[in-house]
């Protein structure tokens, strides 16, 4: 076991491990950490607190000092800086009739390195854009490309529930989402209603998933015939939080009664979509297939604009030392 700290060098950005080695620390402190991008101004995101070895790769580094005044100076003129270079390198876009959107600029604490993130439908050719900027910057000039969710995190906004893009606040990664999990939850598979400004569903369908997932796991499926108090019938409905579902009971005379039951009220006599020859690992498959096609209709249904930047591959922005849960990171460091 070990000493580290959590540093984080962008609002809501990953958080990498450090050595505090023999200086005091605490979170909220700023300090200055040698990464694979050159010195680096950082905030600490943890107090002090021991590691397993399988947490971090060795040689773990250890900071260089906590930052001053003059180092804090130094961060503000950067930003500055980044203002600046923004409008220069939107303008030397322009000037070259690239077809690519600026997104951010950011410069290394050193000064070392300037990194120009952009959007763009498919691969542009930014060789002379980049020569142009190196002679008019004089330091080493980077440009990555980056996916629409990347984009939303570094321009922040206001998501549809009203408060400020999950991205942008406190997710240092983007989790997986899928048709699937909107399906689990029975909410709308209208692509206007899942899915978030930067036009790919919306990360807090993850947040429940599991919760949706094991209280789905005791439920039957609509369309299942199951035993209640008052007979044999069919589900029509389920209502998953509640635990509850509502069964049609034929009666003797033909008519049908509609109930509410409790899960526990009921039992499973036969699944509606298993049929003889079929296990349910060849449903699984079905399901599958189904699900594939719920995922094209929604990609359809999206924006043009969304589609076309959502199929790219995105970069990701912060490479800049061992990160936490990913140790390959830290050799870079």
């Amino acid at each position: 076991m070990v000493t580290v700290i959590g540093v984080r060098f962008r609002h809501a950005g990953k958080v990498y491990y450090f050595s505090p080695g023999t200086t005091e620390i605490k979170k909220g402190d700023y300090v200055i950490v040698e990464t694979a991008r050159g010195v680096e101004y950082g905030l600490v995101v943890s107090d002090p607190k021991l590691a397993g070895d399988e947490d971090i790769v060795t040689p773990l580094r250890t900071i260089i000092r906590k930052a001053d005044a003059e180092d804090k100076a130094t961060f503000n003129k950067n930003l500055d800086l980044e203002k600046q270079a923004f409008s220069v390198c939107e303008e030397k876009i322009a000037q070259h009739e690239l077809d690519m959107k600026l997104v951010d600029v950011e410069y290394t604490f050193d000064g070392n390195k300037i990194l120009f993130y952009f959007t763009a439908d498919g691969r542009v050719d930014f060789r002379e854009l980049v020569k142009d900027l190196a002679a008019v910057f004089r330091t080493r000039i980077e440009l990555r490309q980056i996916g629409v969710r990347d984009e939303t995190k570094m321009q922040c906004g206001i998501g549809i529930c009203g408060r400020p893009f999950c991205c942008s606040t406190f997710l240092s990664d983007f989790a997986p989402v899928s048709i699937k999990m909107a399906k689990d939850q029975s909410l709308s598979l209208n692509p206007s209603k899942i899915s978030g400004t930067c036009g790919r569903l919306m990360c807090c369908l993850k947040y429940e998933d599991a919760t949706y997932e094991e209280l789905n796991r005791h439920l039957p499926d609509e369309g299942d015939t199951v035993e209640t108090p008052d007979g044999v019938g069919e589900v029509l409905h389920v209502n998953v939080l509640r635990q509850q579902i509502k069964v049609g009971v034929t009666q003797e005379k033909g008519d049908i009664s509609i109930s509410e039951y409790a899960v526990d009220d009921v039992r499973i006599l036969r699944h509606k979509r298993r049929k003889s020859g079929q296990n349910e690992e060849v449903m699984d498959v079905e399901e599958e297939r189904q699900l594939e096609a719920m995922e094209r209709e929604f990609d359809e249904e999206r924006p043009r604009e969304h589609r076309q930047r959502g199929n790219r591959r995105g970069s990701r922005p912060d490479r800049r030392g061992p990160k936490k849960n990913a140790p390959q990171e830290e050799n870079k460091a």
